[in-house]
């Protein structure tokens, strides 16, 4: 473990034990603020209980990643290959950030229905915005000198996307997806919380209906797990696709 990694789980542990201490010594109910041994110990011994609302809400992520791929990718090689469509397009991306989700989620279970789909749209809405505008100032980083050098190579456009562009900007297009996929969760269970059957979005709402506070917290922290899993992982095929860093 690297002293970096060494910080980061020491201030962890610094946080935890002050929580703990401050809940014991004050001696907060449970309903309102439980301990952290307390929400460590009902995640685990509610695993069955959580793991299928979890399974659902995971789901729900990944299908609204690779929604936001195959729409994102795309897009923005088309804005970057056509400035005059950025233009045009820019204000409608930027509007779809600056609307709250929260807005946004009653209509879509209205228009989609209380199922998989509104959830989807949901968390592709997040992270729609972070993967396209990351890829397409990667795309508009490359050196100008190299730009020329194709050019007068003869490169098509798609041969020079292939070779010089695309990898060019796959540090940039890996930072956004990193945000993209840290952020997901939020869509996920926004669209839980508004109408939902299932998902851990869902199961946060009854439990707290309930004044099941440990079981709402327990539920945060397998989503904060399912979080910084898909950031690992992300990081993970960084490394292995870029092999120049």
């Amino acid at each position: 473990m690297n002293q970096v990694n060494l910080l980061a789980a020491l201030f962890v542990v610094l946080i935890l034990g002050f929580w703990e201490a401050f809940v014991r010594i004050m001696a907060v109910p449970v309903f309102i603020l439980p301990p952290p041994s307390s929400i460590f110990t009902i995640a685990l011994t509610q695993a069955p209980l959580i793991l299928p609302h979890a399974a659902i809400t995971f789901t729900e992520i990944i299908m609204g990643i690779c929604l936001a791929l195959c729409t994102a990718i795309p897009l923005a090689i088309v804005m970057f290959a056509k400035p005059a469509l950025e233009k045009a397009l820019a204000p409608f991306l930027v509007a779809s950030q600056a609307i709250p989700v929260f807005a946004l989620a009653p209509l879509l279970v209205v228009w989609l229905g209380y199922g998989i789909a509104s959830k989807v749209f949901m968390a592709w809405i997040i992270i729609f915005f972070p993967i396209c505008v990351s890829l397409l100032e990667g795309l508009k980083s490359c050196d100008p000198e190299f730009r020329v050098l194709f050019r007068l190579m003869g490169a098509s456009f798609f041969k020079t996307l292939t070779l010089l562009y695309w990898p060019w900007a796959l540090p940039r297009f890996f930072a956004g997806l990193k945000v993209g996929v840290t952020v997901a969760t939020i869509g996920a269970v926004i669209g839980e919380w508004v109408g939902a059957q299932q998902g851990l979005g869902f199961l946060m709402i009854q439990s707290n209906a309930r004044l099941q506070v440990g079981l709402v917290f327990a539920a945060i922290l397998w989503l904060t797990a399912m979080g910084l899993t898909m950031w690992w992982l992300v990081g993970f095929l960084e490394r292995k696709i870029i092999k120049w860093k």
